[in-house]
């Protein structure tokens, strides 16, 4: 059992449900506020024992020495209803072996041969927007990286699907928001309006992954994109290859993981921008030794040194993947304390990336903490905004990349500034987007 001294337990707020409204109220609030008891804390979900860990080295524990005890939480598990058993939501010898096979797609000199199509993508939205013009930036940026996702690893065009697209995630993602509800499964099984209008988003996804695969199939072109490569797959080590359900399962993963997380990280990164000038201005100013009038490509990453500490800072205040659950199989052994079996384990990058132990001033926006010399000086695991270990995000490379080009393809010409009044809330589901979208003004620069 966990050690007396290591733990601090939640005063329960209610006899049965203990912390389960506080958390589904308002989830940041609640775990900011559990911060402050400890780097182990113990909560009550209902009748599950919760525990929230914020220590590095007990982040490494659970994602990378111990992660075999721990599978995933029970909102990934949920996802199982739209994703199957995709990269996302598999466990064990299945995740290993889909991960071998989706890996070369994502190999770094498979990933440069995509930068001509972001940059493409990313320039038509750029003359598209008009000075003056105020456009909802998290939609803007939810089409432009919907495109990309679908070209460079699908080799299709959706640009005359993206609202239907766009509208069925959203679905989905209130899907997760139930994942506490009591009794949500008995309700799913009701024909209640939310059911339908999931089991309908559902099936709107599925329509568009199941016409590429079927167009694919038809025309036996070779593309050597993901699509293909799923088709042809075969396991190194029996040579068996993908079921139709399983190409259907990881490339719905990757067709919304691919996607919806850059398109937040990019939101959030141009509020940010607008509420920091300075750093703004630091921005173009190397945009313009870089690159001068011509658009970014591939050789130019390297030099884009502040281009990337700006989006490094963004990803640490305000990061799309905010929460990462984990249900421990077996006891989980942290040496000061032992999570049983059966019990719930948060890690949040939200609350760990605020933790002044390793970030002064940490609710300031400060590119400059990415500087070689502060970088080396913190724990590996205080900022892990992609997860790590053996799960670590298969597409981190791909999205450093695109979330790069993009912001200095459009940041060359435009700077855009927040519509005021504008409400900017955080909504923290399986990511967490801004609630009200983010309405913005084109400025010429």
């Amino acid at each position: 059992m966990p050690t007396a001294s290591a733990v601090k337990s939640l005063p329960r707020s209610h006899p049965i449900f203990g912390h389960l409204h506080d958390f589904r109220r308002d989830p940041l609030g609640f775990l900011v506020a559990a911060r402050q008891h400890g780097d182990i804390v113990r909560y009550q979900l209902g009748p599950q024992e919760a525990y929230f860990l914020s220590d590095p080295e007990h982040v490494r524990e659970v994602l990378v020495t111990q992660a075999a005890k721990l599978h995933k939480g029970r909102v990934l598990q949920r996802a199982r209803k739209v994703l199957g058993d995709g990269l996302l939501t598999s466990e064990g010898e299945l995740h290993l072996r889909q991960r071998r096979m989706i890996q070369p797609v994502f190999h770094q000199k498979r990933i440069a041969t995509y930068a001509e199509a972001m940059g493409r993508h990313a320039a038509t939205l750029r003359d598209r927007w008009q000075a003056g013009t105020t456009y909802d930036v998290h939609q803007e940026m939810m089409h432009l990286t919907l495109a990309i996702v679908a070209e460079t690893l699908f080799s299709a065009d959706v640009a005359a699907e993206a609202d239907e697209i766009g509208a069925a995630l959203t679905e989905l993602l209130a899907m997760f928001d139930r994942i506490y509800v009591p009794l949500a499964w008995l309700t799913e099984k009701l024909p209640l309006p939310s059911t339908r209008r999931y089991q309908r988003a559902r099936a709107r996804l599925d329509a568009t992954i199941y016409r590429m695969i079927r167009a694919r199939r038809a025309s036996g072109e070779a593309h050597g994109d993901l699509l293909a490569m799923l088709l042809d797959a075969q396991d190194e080590d029996d040579g068996r290859g993908m079921t139709d359900q399983q190409v259907r399962d990881e490339a719905l993963t990757l067709f919304l993981a691919g996607h919806e997380t850059t398109a937040n990280a990019l939101t959030w990164t141009f509020y940010l921008l607008s509420e920091h000038p300075d750093a703004e201005a630091r921005l173009h100013e190397e945009w313009r030794r870089v690159l001068g009038d011509r658009p970014p490509g591939l050789a130019d990453l390297p030099q884009l040194v502040e281009t990337r500490r700006v989006l490094q800072e963004s990803l640490r205040l305000l990061p799309p993947a905010w929460v990462i659950g984990r249900m421990a199989i077996a006891e989980v052994d942290l040496g000061v304390a032992r999570i049983p079996a059966g019990a719930v384990v948060l890690v949040c990058p939200y609350t760990m990336h605020r933790d002044p132990r390793y970030f002064a001033d940490p609710e300031r926006f400060d590119p400059d903490r990415w500087a070689p010399e502060a970088v080396s000086e913190r724990p590996k695991f205080s900022y892990f905004p992609f997860g790590g270990g053996p799960r670590v995000c298969i597409g981190e490379p791909f999205a450093w990349m695109e979330a790069t080009l993009l912001l200095a393809t459009l940041g060359q010409r435009w700077r855009l500034r927040l519509e005021p009044g504008h409400p900017v809330v955080k909504l923290p589901q399986i990511t967490m987007r801004p609630k009200f979208g983010m309405a913005m003004r084109v400025e010429a620069r």
